[in-house]
């Protein structure tokens, strides 16, 4: 029988919100290893983007303002050169909040893997959510299951490693300042944001200091890794006392191929810790090691695309070895097959793989777009001696001055 002893829920953990990684960021709230928790986050925005029909915000979103970051929490017992042991429990939207979005930047204003390519401009789609399931008005015809993450989960720097990575950032951003997209992003004091009230003299150096939360490094941090759902382990290198995990940009689902993060979401994450001592000497943890989820859709049947390190939707130059290259051709082979369609193949749970980097001067690299995910009895996207038949499903969320 179910009672008031037996039935103690598990704390919340909520505000707390950084946007900047720094270890002087005081630990807002701390947990016993072992001990299951909850954390509310925001999206990785902090509700820049609403769900309406027009990507405007997209096109005016302010990224110095980014990710939003629930924490740093603190582990009892952990100590610099321990492993911190993390399991995801469970990833779900708010109630209230059954919906996400996918986006595409414009050139200027975050660029993106394929910015120059198709000059892009600001779009997006809204997706309901229902159950594990996402539909979108501005995607219709395609209905799949989720595989709910966290795109971002990690430990704090120490001050070190800290300006170790500010250094070599700074050094690549002065290789070519004025790249578009930017190269890598260093400290910014604008859009910073602590969530805690700290001495003025703290403040200014933590927000001159902090490190964007834009790529992954050593600590974990925006790895966007699509298969760190329920069940999940992670372990993360513990770099200053207690570990000062944070995490957020939770998404609902999200493709190897991605634009704007998938499909982002605000709402809470279920978590538990545990401490391996000496784990950063025990495993040579140079940066994290993740046990994937043992839950995953099953999509038997896919298309599968293949690139390979020449440029031929570019200038035709031959690369040698490189997997990025390839891999922007397997994703640039896929779109111009379904024609515009890498708003859903970034949502979408596409699968990308390194088929081979062994023959020079070519590596090989695969995209695999499942079929499963197509809903209408009508959409069949298998080549044919007929050609493909061209369907008009609508259009995604443009900006209001409707320039695409």
């Amino acid at each position: 029988m179910a009672t008031q002893a037996n039935s103690v829920p598990h704390p919340i953990l909520v505000e707390g919100l950084h946007n900047r990684w720094h270890p002087d960021i005081p630990a807002y709230a701390s947990v016993k290893p072992g001990q299951v928790f909850k954390v509310q986050c925001v999206d990785w925005t902090g509700a820049q983007i609403g769900n309406n029909d027009f990507s405007d915000d997209i096109k005016n979103i302010d990224l110095t303002k980014i990710h939003n970051l629930s924490g740093p929490i603190a582990v009892e017992g952990a100590e610099p050169g321990d492993c911190l042991v993390v399991d995801i429990l469970d990833v779900t939207p708010f109630e209230k909040m059954p919906w996400g979005y996918t986006g595409i930047f414009e050139l200027e204003n975050g660029g993106g893997l394929f910015a120059r390519e198709f000059n892009s401009k600001a779009a997006k789609a809204i997706w309901d959510f229902k159950g594990i399931y996402a539909t979108s008005r501005h995607i219709p015809g395609v209905r799949f299951a989720g595989v709910s993450h966290p795109g971002l989960i990690g430990t704090a720097p120490s001050a070190e490693l800290l300006a170790i990575w500010n250094e070599r950032e700074r050094g690549l951003i002065a290789q070519d300042p004025s790249a578009v997209p930017a190269l890598a992003f260093a400290p910014e004091t604008k859009g910073a944001y602590i969530g805690q009230d700290l001495d003025p003299a703290v403040e200014k150096k933590i927000k001159s200091e902090g490190a964007r939360t834009i790529p992954g490094r050593e600590h974990g941090g925006n790895c966007d890794i699509k298969n760190l759902s329920r069940g999940s382990r992670c372990y993360f290198p513990v770099f200053i006392e207690g570990a000062n995990l944070s995490v957020g940009d939770l998404h609902f689902s999200q493709g190897d191929m991605s634009f704007c993060g998938a499909i982002e979401m605000a709402g809470i994450i279920t978590l538990s810790t545990s401490i391996i001592k000496g784990g950063v000497e025990k495993f040579a943890l140079k940066q994290p090691i993740f046990l994937p989820s043992p839950v995953d859709p099953m999509y038997s049947a896919k298309l599968i695309f293949e690139g390979i390190s020449v440029d031929y939707h570019g200038d035709g130059k031959q690369y040698n070895m490189d997997a990025t290259v390839a891999y922007k051709q397997a994703a640039l082979n896929t779109i111009a097959y379904l024609m515009k369609v890498y708003l859903l193949l970034s949502a979408a749970p596409v699968e990308s793989h390194v088929g081979a980097i062994v023959d020079s001067p070519n590596a090989c690299v695969t995209l695999a777009l499942p079929l499963g995910i197509f809903e209408h009895a009508s959409i069949d996207i298998l080549p044919k001696e007929e050609g493909l038949k061209k369907l008009d499903f609508g259009q995604c969320a443009i900006r209001s001055d409707g320039v695409v």
